[in-house]
C-alpha cells in the first residue's frame, strides 16, 4: 500500500498478486474507490461482481474479480481479510460482537468454498486492529451470547480466530495484528473510547489487475 499508515499483514504481503491493508485514524485517501456495504451486524455475505461503491447490505464481501477492492468499515469491530492463494479470491469480513456470534468469519468461509471453490487449507487469514479483551467488558445480557455467566470480558480476536480453525483454515495460516483500538487512540478510532465522535478506519483487500 501506497500510504505509510496503512497495516500490513506479513501473511498475505507474500502473495504478488494481491493488495491489501488495515487503515488507521491517520491514512488519509485510502483505499480510494472500494467496494463496500451497508453494514447491520449480521451474517449476510455479498458477492462483488466489480461493482463500485455500495452494494447492499451485510457485513462481508467476497470477491473473485481482478481489479476490485472489497472493504469494511470498523471502530473496534473485528476486520478480517481473506485470500485464497490457489484460486485468487479474496474476503472482506466485518465481525462486530453480534457478527462473530452468528459465525459470520466461519460463513465467509464456507460461501468462498461455494462461490469459488475455495479449500479451506489454502486459505490466508489476517486479523486486524479490534477492541481487545482488556476493554471489551460486557454485561449479562451480551456475556450469555458467547457462553458466559455474568459481567465479563469477552475476546473477540480469539472468538474469530477459533472460528476460522473450525472452518478448517490451518492455526499457522491465520495472522493476528494484537493491537487494540480503545488502547491506543493515537493511531485508532475507537467507538466505545470516544462514542459518536468516533470515525471509521478501512480494512481493504483486492486483486492486483
Amino acid at each position: 500500500m501506497s500510504s505509510p499508515h496503512v497495516l500490513e499483514s506479513k501473511l498475505l504481503k507474500q502473495l504478488p498478486w494481491l493488495t491489501h491493508g488495515f487503515g488507521t485514524r491517520q491514512t488519509r485517501d485510502w483505499p480510494g474507490n472500494y467496494t463496500h456495504l451497508k453494514q447491520v451486524h449480521g451474517d449476510n455475505i455479498v458477492l462483488a461482481d466489480g461493482a463500485w461503491g455500495s452494494i447492499g447490505e451485510g457485513d462481508a464481501l467476497i470477491s473473485a474479480h481482478p481489479g476490485t477492492l472489497v472493504g469494511v468499515r470498523t471502530a473496534d469491530c473485528v476486520p478480517v481479510l481473506l485470500a485464497d492463494t490457489d484460486l485468487r479470491a479474496v474476503a472482506a469480513v466485518h465481525a462486530g460482537w453480534r457478527g462473530t456470534v452468528a459465525e459470520i468469519v466461519r460463513k465467509t468461509v464456507e460461501r468462498m468454498t461455494a462461490e469459488f471453490g475455495s479449500r479451506p487449507t489454502s486459505l490466508l487469514a489476517a486479523i486486524g486492529p479490534s477492541i481487545g479483551r482488556c476493554c471489551f467488558e460486557v454485561g449479562p445480557e451480551v456475556a450469555k451470547q458467547f457462553g458466559v455467566e455474568g459481567r465479563t470480558h469477552i475476546d473477540l480476536v480469539a472468538s474469530n480466530f477459533r472460528l476460522l480453525t473450525a472452518a478448517g483454515v490451518p492455526a499457522a495460516q491465520i495472522e493476528v495484528a494484537d493491537l487494540c483500538t480503545v488502547c491506543d487512540p493515537l493511531r485508532f478510532h475507537s467507538f466505545r473510547r470516544d462514542k459518536e465522535q468516533s470515525g471509521r478506519m478501512v480494512s481493504a483487500i483486492g486483486i492486483v489487475r
